[in-house]
């Protein structure tokens, strides 16, 4: 059984409460990190300033609006790093702007879903991001 490594990037403490219970229930998850900025995230990635010995997320979870750094931010560097570039990114936000969802594809998410406000359609919606991305694709190691 195969096995993945999240991150999640998201500052909203009830958002963060909500999608870790939902995937923490998951066969295939065996761990869930979390970064509350921008910033924070860049660090994990490249392993960076107390984040050394840290796991590469197979998958990231990535909110628009962060302190610090932007999730735009965030993603298109992230991108510009050949052997970050494979790594899937679900823009996962309250936006559900035009702009931001052109912007993300032109910075190569993955994807771009918009966080339902009620919480039973929340919880559904990251059922169907373990559905679709944790029983059906295949991840890059």
């Amino acid at each position: 059984m195969k096995s993945i490594h999240i991150l999640l990037v998201e500052d909203n403490e009830g958002d963060v409460f909500l999608t870790t219970e939902a995937l923490e229930d998951s066969k295939f998850i065996s761990e869930i990190s979390v970064a509350k900025d921008g910033q924070e995230a860049l660090d994990f990635i490249f392993k960076t300033k107390g984040f050394e010995g840290k796991t590469t997320p197979n998958l990231i979870l990535l909110d628009v609006n962060l302190p610090k750094k932007s999730g735009h931010e965030v993603l298109q560097e992230l991108k510009s790093h050949q052997i970050f570039r494979k790594i899937p990114v679900i823009m996962l936000t309250t936006s559900s702007s035009r702009r931001d969802i052109e912007l993300s594809y032109e910075h190569h998410a993955n994807c771009f879903i918009t966080k339902p406000v009620e919480v039973s359609d929340f919880l559904e919606a990251i059922a169907s991001i373990e559905q679709f991305w944790m029983r059906i694709v295949s991840l890059p190691n």
